[in-house]
């Protein structure tokens, strides 16, 4: 049975179900998802280079994982599921802000999702799922903010829309007392 995502409205209220393709089709439903940001105690965050044969975005750098929770699953719930399936590792996963986006992708399809951006840290090498996982490397978010506006077109569009909002969340974290 081909993989179905959540279809929501602009609460995150679930609404429906749609094969994950067709829902990408046609200027794209609204549908669950979430963005997941691995950091190490330098201050880098983990990305991930899309496998060329990922069904949109292929060759294009992302945050660490990015999917869809399945019926049934929260947002970190399918977080940890796909952290491990595509990176293969696990860790302490923190929901910190969710946002909405519409994105026009490579073969005519469209994302429109109501993305969780989930947090979590780490300090290993990952041991990638090639299926998944082109490349990997570790980045300042300084760094990368940079590389977002000077290279858009090798970032995936989320990505690029989340990364002020990431930037904040996360120096308000380091300022907050554990």
């Amino acid at each position: 049975m081909p993989e179905q995502v959540i279809l929501v409205d602009h609460n995150d209220n679930q609404i429906g179900l749609e094969e994950k393709l067709k829902a990408h089709q046609n200027g794209g439903k609204l549908h669950r998802a979430f963005s997941i940001f691995i950091f190490n105690d330098r201050g880098e965050t983990m990305l991930q280079q899309r496998a060329l044969s990922k069904y949109h975005g292929g060759g294009l750098w992302s945050n660490t994982v990015c999917s869809h929770p399945r019926i049934g699953e929260t947002p970190v719930q399918a977080a940890h599921r796909r952290l491990k399936e595509e990176m293969g590792f696990d860790t302490e996963l923190n929901e910190v802000f969710a946002f909405e986006y519409e994105a026009k992708m490579d073969k005519e399809l469209t994302e429109h999702e109501f993305d969780h951006v989930i947090f979590g840290t780490y300090e290993s090498d990952p041991k990638p799922n090639p299926d998944e996982v082109q490349a990997w490397r570790w980045i300042s978010l300084g760094a990368l903010k940079e590389e977002l506006e000077n290279n858009q077109k090798s970032y995936t569009p989320w990505l690029r829309i989340a990364i002020n909002d990431v930037i904040k969340h996360y120096n308000a974290k380091k300022q907050s007392p554990s």
